[in-house]
């Protein structure tokens, strides 16, 4: 081997060993812990509440005052990246709606992992700081910001990665949007039961009860106990056969005149709904006992800690509105004794529906001394009458579009073309005996349509397919199949649909040799040596077979590492060239700008070297190519013996001495059914030719012979 091979094949080596470091210390990188991010979102906060509640949030806090929450994405959105796996994401937000930040915790787009770098992505989510969620935001714009006075917020997307960022700006505004309307007033869908204020007849204190408008728990002692376990003497100031009972309480829905006209009279019933926002309700509660529903030392106009309503398995908390405790005494009809009374609001936000199930929920928490407590809870059915309301149906909203037929339409044009190349290719490969009795017409065709595959569908469509699809797919398939996905991309599901459909017609050439941009740009390499007169390196059939089995151990160590770390088998997946030279051409650090380019400078010396030695997508696409269905590259007797000339003509060495064809190999360049359809190139019709000829000759002689004499 010559000096000149052994140093090109040091420094890809020495190439492949500085990506292989650069992917095992990114794998070993730690995230910071929540703390850390969540006081980036809020660097003004004193205090910081660990994620817990309905819905899971963090809350930043400036002393007593709520700056906002955090929030992670994947607790409230499934939406998956293009890579397959969600992007995670921590969110901050006002109490107004205000975006305060975007922050990635974690992501496998493989675009950003060592493509564009990590770096445009973080400037991508910068742009979200500032932004209320009230105003839709849309990626796309070429300056960020409202555009024109429209009511849409535009942010700008970035070049070449515009699936992950839709997907991710997607992400952001469903996360938002579930905490706003689940913890934001101003986001809060009204209840979709209302009052109706006509309805109205007087009723006293015992029909309020029997109609079920007033209801009355009793709460004994010994059911205290027995959710405790213990005996109710043990904790002082209770007994379990205390002269009144543990809890009786008295509670009602307000907002209907039925019940609160009747229980405050008409007076303090205009007053109480010239207290409550629109959308919000009230609900009564009274009691007595030795646990009343508000300790001696609630402070008015706060959220009682012992009691909150029930909803669809959801606590929606309630607050007191300061309603004058002994004037709500006066109004109301109660037995003897020391009763404490209250009027509590239920927010917007809550979307409490009187005329679904709820309960009020009583929190027990009982201390035996300073140092140990015990809690339990007891929760009573709250029952409204379905007349005393109008079932307002909310107005749907549309439904949006899916996000990937919005991909879809906005790149129509690049799709029909694409689609128009398809159709190309495949009537040429139907008709490839035909079309092939004409070389330059033919050739031209080629060296046109690999021009097409590397500009349009390469550098500007981005459909240069990768073996980082491979994993994507198994992956899917290993968690539970997503086909949106896919959708994600349409150049590269139309390309990959072609692509597997072909695989079982004409085995895995018609991808690697026609519809490849490295493929079409490793041909164009050769055209330049050729141009050039470069020798071409003869490696010996021997080496060549051993040679072949590389690229299959690259797939066979890539796929599991994919099941145990999908970002270290996208790092180490930069064993392709395809995002440094198509994807973002050649525009990335040194490293691995200098392995793609020495790969392609092997390929002067060595015809498309890389894809026959090294491309784990090939071995992958050979693999399912043998269960293709026929085999159109046609063979005749006189191949392999004695003619050699397709064997010699194969720069790819997929033709066997004995003529066969090796399809797990072959691209299917088609020169060799040029070659068999030229009377010029053809040894079997040159030698048909030259019988015909000698034979045409030995006539001429046998008639001139036999020609009368005179």
């Amino acid at each position: 081997m010559s000096v000149r091979r052994q140093s090109a094949r040091h420094l890809l080596l020495a190439c492949l060993l500085s990506l292989l470091s650069s992917a095992l210390h990114a794998e070993g990188q730690e995230t910071a812990d929540w703390q850390t991010a969540v006081q980036q979102l809020f660097p003004s906060a004193t205090r910081l509440v660990e994620k817990q509640g309905s819905p899971p949030v963090y809350q930043a806090f400036q002393l007593d005052q709520l700056l906002g929450y955090a929030f992670e994405s994947t607790d409230y959105s499934s939406l998956q990246g293009f890579s397959g796996k969600p992007i995670r994401l921590l969110i901050g937000m006002t109490p107004d709606g205000k975006l305060t930040g975007v922050k990635v915790q974690e992501h496998h787009e493989p675009v950003f992992l060592h493509g564009l770098g990590e770096q445009s992505l973080f400037d991508f989510t910068d742009q979200y700081a500032g932004r209320n969620i009230a105003t839709p935001i849309v990626v796309g714009s070429i300056h960020g910001g409202s555009v024109d006075g429209s009511a849409v917020d535009y942010i700008d997307g970035v070049s070449k990665a515009t699936v992950s960022v839709v997907i991710l700006n997607e992400t952001v505004l469903q996360s938002a949007m579930t905490v706003a309307r689940a913890l934001l007033p101003d986001f809060a869908q009204g209840p979709q039961a209302i009052a109706r204020p006509e309805l109205f007849e007087p009723l006293d204190w015992p029909q309020l009860r029997q109609r079920g408008l007033l209801q009355h728990w009793v709460l004994e002692g010994a059911a205290v106990e027995s959710a405790l376990g213990s005996s109710l003497v043990l904790y002082p100031g209770f007994a379990a056969d205390a002269e009144l009972p543990f809890s009786e309480l008295y509670f009602a829905y307000l907002n209907t005149p039925m019940t609160g006209r009747n229980l405050l009279g008409a007076d303090a019933f205009d007053n109480l709904q010239s207290q409550l926002l629109p959308g919000e309700q009230a609900i009564l509660v009274v009691s007595r006992g030795q646990y009343p529903h508000v300790p001696e030392d609630f402070i008015p106009a706060t959220a009682p800690s012992r009691i909150n309503l029930l909803q669809h398995g959801k606590a929606i908390e309630l607050h007191d509105m300061d309603f004058n405790n002994g004037m709500l005494l006066s109004l109301l009809t109660l037995p003897a004794g020391d009763w404490h009374a209250n009027i509590f609001r239920i927010k917007t936000h809550a979307a409490f529906n009187p005329v679904d199930p709820a309960a009020l929920q009583l929190n027990v928490t009982l201390r035996r001394n300073p140092l140990s407590e015990q809690q339990t809870h007891f929760e009573q059915a709250l029952t409204l009458e379905p007349d005393l309301f109008e079932v307002q149906a909310v107005d749907a909203a549309p439904a949006p579009r899916p996000i990937w037929l919005q991909i879809w339409q906005q790149r129509l044009w690049q799709i029909g073309v694409l689609l128009a190349s398809l159709t190309l290719v495949t009537v040429l490969f139907i008709r490839q005996h035909r079309i092939s009795r004409h070389p330059e017409r033919f050739h031209l065709l080629r060296a046109g349509f690999l021009l097409f595959t590397l500009f349009f569908i390469g550098f500007y469509a981005q459909g240069q397919l990768s073996v980082v699809n491979i994993f994507t797919l198994l992956l899917a398939l290993w968690h539970g199949f997503d086909i949106t996905v896919f959708l994600m991309d349409p150049v590269l599901f139309i390309l990959w649909t072609f692509t597997f459909v072909s695989l079982f017609l004409w085995g895995r050439g018609l991808f690697c040799g026609w519809l490849c941009p490295f493929g079409a740009l490793q041909e164009m390499v050769s055209w330049l040596a050729k141009k050039l007169h470069l020798r071409q390196w003869k490696i010996s059939e021997r080496w060549h077979h051993r040679l072949q089995w590389l690229k299959y151990g690259i797939l066979i160590g890539l796929i599991p590492t994919a099941f145990y770390s999908l970002t270290l088998a996208e790092r180490l997946a930069e064993v392709e060239p395809f995002k440094t030279s198509i994807t973002l051409v050649f525009v990335r650090s040194w490293p691995f700008v200098l392995y793609a380019v020495l790969l392609l400078g092997v390929g002067l010396f060595v015809h498309k070297f890389y894809c026959r030695y090294v491309c784990p997508l090939g071995a992958g696409l050979a693999i399912l190519g043998r269960l293709r269905l026929f085999s159109w590259l046609t063979r005749i007797k006189a191949c392999g013996q004695p003619c050699q000339h397709c064997h010699n003509k194969c720069e790819i060495g997929a033709i066997k001495r004995s003529g066969a064809i090796d399809y797990d190999e072959c691209i299917q360049c088609l020169e060799c059914i040029v070659i068999l359809n030229n009377e010029d190139q053809c040894v079997d019709a040159i030698r048909a030719r030259k019988q015909a000829a000698r034979a045409k000759r030995a006539d001429n002689v046998i008639v001139s012979d036999w020609a009368p004499q005179r």
